[in-house]
């Protein structure tokens, strides 16, 4: 299977990586010149349980002359789907298939939007990555999976297949009928955890051993859980202290969430895409949502500081 990520920062190098090192033909897109060049000098290190593995895998800085991909995988920033997508129009072909396992909501609707909404599948992956030096990735990928399903149909042999690739690979991947419920699942997910480790700084080991953290995580998930429930989403889990202890299960004490990698290389973060989109969703059908815009507009504030800062 031709598979390229698009958007191949520490997830996309972790999961393109894990495809990569069983088999698959996969090319890692990342715009950042010296991650690129890292990969094509020295191979992809993977590591994992302190053990570090190279990884020959194909890697651009842009879609501009490659091939049409049987698989392409969005793992760019939410902010960044429709330029991304657009300069990436050249990897679809006729039967390719669009995969976006990014964080937040709507990413799906843009890609449907520029592709077909045929050639779309969502998803949500409870893998993760951290970029520790340009070609170097921590991957957690053990007991962490990753959903997948068609937005038009319950099922599908395509899907199948895809799910085949991923689990061979030892990502363990399975195929959801409901895939918004599974949307919402993981929404909750990046709702306990990223904010509050990006306003703290915290890693997820430090970040759980602070009980007034978990209080405010369980206050803001039971937000967006209502939100859901008005939506008419079902929801896998019944009360927010799950989707927290869900949130850090598998993952090593210094395990850092992707809003605090964002902060700390100075970049904008995924804020309005996920508690923002609670914020939203909750005001339009008359749930309040306290918790979730405070944790925005301490987002917010940090990164106006960053942007601000000499």
């Amino acid at each position: 299977m031709r598979i390229a990520v698009l958007g191949a920062g520490s997830l996309g190098c972790a999961i393109g990586g894990t495809l990569a090192r069983a088999g698959a033909d996969v090319t890692l897109i990342n715009r950042r010149v010296e991650q690129v060049h890292a990969i094509l000098s020295q191979g992809l290190i993977l590591r994992e349980g302190g053990v570090d593995t190279r990884v020959g895998v194909h890697a651009a800085t842009r879609c501009e002359g490659l091939d049409v991909m049987d698989l392409v995988i969005v793992l760019v920033k939410s902010f960044d789907t429709r330029s991304a997508m657009l300069g990436g129009l050249n990897l679809v072909g006729p039967d390719t298939v669009v995969l976006s396992l990014q964080n937040g909501l709507g990413h799906e609707d843009v890609l449907a939007e520029l592709v077909g909404a045929e050639r779309v599948l969502a998803g949500k992956t409870y893998v993760g990555g951290v970029l520790v030096a340009p070609g170097v990735v921590v991957a957690g990928t053990q007991g962490k999976e990753t959903l997948i399903g068609e937005l038009q149909a319950k099922g599908s042999s395509r899907a199948d297949r895809i799910a085949a690739v991923f689990n061979a690979a030892g990502l363990r991947t399975q195929v959801c009928e409901d895939i918004m419920g599974t949307i919402w699942d993981k929404l909750l997910i990046n709702v306990a955890t990223g904010a509050l480790s990006g306003i703290t700084r915290l890693p997820y080991g430090a970040l759980y051993q602070e009980p007034q953290v978990e209080a405010c995580a369980v206050a803001a998930v039971e937000e967006a859980m209502a939100v859901a429930r008005a939506s008419g989403i079902t929801l896998s889990y019944q009360h927010g202290v799950d989707a927290w202890r869900k949130a850090a299960a598998g993952l090593p004490y210094a395990f850092k969430a992707s809003m605090l990698q964002s902060l700390e290389k100075g970049s904008p973060t995924e804020i309005d895409f996920i508690n923002g989109a609670v914020v939203e969703r909750g005001a339009a059908l008359g749930v309040p949502t306290p918790v979730n815009a405070t944790l925005v507009a301490c987002i917010k504030g940090i990164e106006r500081a960053l942007k601000e800062a000499p």
